[in-house]
């Protein structure tokens, strides 16, 4: 018969062993030292373990371990027994949505139901751009029903289709005093939290699904600016445009969207992402987006958790607030970036003319500069500004003169360079250059490329004038730029 041990014993007999072991080398000579500190390691490991061995038992052959303790094996964690008070103290907050709209082009008229919240007491409600707008074309009537049965009719303040969120007002005699919802911070939603859907679905008014965040910074292909919180919380036609809330009863995202084929796959547009958008929306109607005028690595070194600046346009904000290249952007106004998409999104969001502060990392220093944005030039513009052939000194964008771009033109491939674009109030616009001009010449050197054309200038020297050979048509003429 195998022989049967107190296992409440096997702490203290092993302590006992090892006790001496402890005090040995202490009263051993200097040479045996460096093995005190070894073993009061493990004299401490054992220790933990004992204590560790009163609330845990092992299943056969050690294969699982069981917890034995009544005490709990995540302390502070309650696990809530109801929603319902939460549901009670929110629900009033939810608004249901139901439009009408025409469409133009097949005479068709449309009719839509969705979901929003209620932001403000005086009438303001969020929701999905989609639930009140198809394309360009926005709802003809848009009717808010609160969850006392009331009845509003609403406009659209603003409405903004790359990421799916719209601002309406509702309008008529009783609008304030309205049951608002409190908004939170999405950034520091965990995966595993719990959060709580209330919606329209199907009509069905108030319907109210729970469940977790499944994972956060989602791309769905939506948008530019795809930043999605998933949650297995039921979400269908109909929960469009109203809130997810957190256990404190904050909206901390706006349901948008689901995977059709799947189930229990939702999606959520970041809270924080719309309290940066709505202060646009209420001043433009429309998202107006900031520029800062840099180009960021798409990728950066492994681990880098920053946006690297990997090019500063002259003359843009981000230049005039001496932001360099190299710099590692790592928040926009107290929120953390790290990655160059966090860092699009954040500044996307604000409106031209708005400041921002910039964390940056310089050479291991952090610091912090401030950049009034300007509005985000149109694509074609963004295009000149990064290409070869950009000469911000002298106010010119140039293109090489290839047998596609000659064809059309009637000229000789490679005879010169074209001027594709003039910036304003530059030196190339204070002498009348134009986009078409042929530059044949560069400081009497003729020049055949882009390449030819910046060897020219550099031969010349930085800040001296630069004497321009330019065909207009038939015409040729000699002027000179001042940098």
């Amino acid at each position: 018969m195998a022989r049967v041990v107190n296992r409440h014993f096997l702490p203290l007999l092993s302590l006992l062993v090892l006790l001496p072991l402890v005090i040995a080398p202490q009263a051993g000579a200097a040479g045996q030292e460096p093995l005190a500190p070894w073993l009061q390691a493990r004299a401490r490991e054992h220790a933990a373990w004992a204590e560790d061995s009163t609330q845990v038992r092992s299943g056969p052959m050690g294969l699982w371990r069981e917890w034995s303790s009544s005490e709990p094996m995540l302390p502070g964690f309650v696990p809530p027994t109801s929603l319902a008070p939460l549901i009670r103290a929110v629900e009033a907050g939810v608004v249901n949505i139901n439009v009408m709209g025409s469409n133009p082009l097949q005479g068709a008229t449309r009719t839509a139901s969705g979901s929003g919240f209620i932001l403000t007491p005086d009438g303001l409600v969020v929701t999905n751009n989609h639930v009140v707008a198809r394309g360009n074309v926005a709802a003809s009537e848009i009717v808010v029903r609160l969850s006392d049965g009331r009845e509003f009719y609403a406009e659209v303040v603003g409405r903004d289709a790359s990421t799916d969120v719209a601002l309406l007002r509702l309008l008529g005699k009783g609008v304030g005093g309205l049951p608002a919802v409190y908004l939170g911070d999405s950034d520091k939603l965990e995966v595993g939290d719990w959060v709580v859907a209330i919606g329209n679905p199907f009509g069905l008014d108030h319907s109210v699904s729970h469940g977790m965040i499944s994972a956060k910074e989602r791309v769905i292909g939506v948008g530019p600016f795809d930043d999605f919180i998933q949650t297995d919380a039921l979400i269908n036609p109909g929960n469009s445009g109203g809130p997810l809330f957190n256990m404190r009863g904050e909206v901390v995202g706006v349901n948008t969207a689901i995977i059709s084929e799947g189930q229990g796959i939702g999606f959520a547009v970041p809270i924080n992402m719309v309290k940066d958008l709505l202060p646009n929306l209420r001043k433009n109607g429309q998202l107006q987006k900031g520029w800062l005028g840099v180009v960021i690595d798409e990728q950066p070194p492994a681990g880098t958790r920053a946006a690297v600046v990997k090019e500063v346009y002259r003359n843009s904000p981000a230049a005039q607030a001496g932001i360099r290249t190299g710099d590692q952007v790592v928040g926009v106004n107290g929120k953390q970036v790290d990655s160059y998409q966090q860092l699009l999104r954040k500044v996307a969001m604000l409106a031209p003319g708005s400041e921002a502060k910039l964390t940056l990392l310089r050479e291991g220093t952090a610091q912090e500069v401030l950049v009034k944005l300007s509005a985000r030039p149109a694509q074609a513009v963004l295009e000149a500004l990064s290409s070869p052939g950009n000469l911000e000194e002298l106010g010119l964008v140039l293109r090489d003169i290839s047998p596609e771009v000659a064809g059309p033109m009637g000229l000789a491939p490679y005879t010169g360079v074209l001027v594709s674009a003039v910036f304003p109030r530059s030196p190339a616009a204070r002498v009348g250059l134009r986009t078409g001009d042929v530059v044949t010449e560069v400081n009497r050197r003729k020049v055949k490329d882009i390449a030819a054309v910046k060897g020219a200038l550099e031969r010349g020297g930085a800040g001296s004038s630069v004497l321009l050979r330019i065909q207009r048509g038939t015409v040729q003429q000699y002027v000179a730029l001042e940098p």
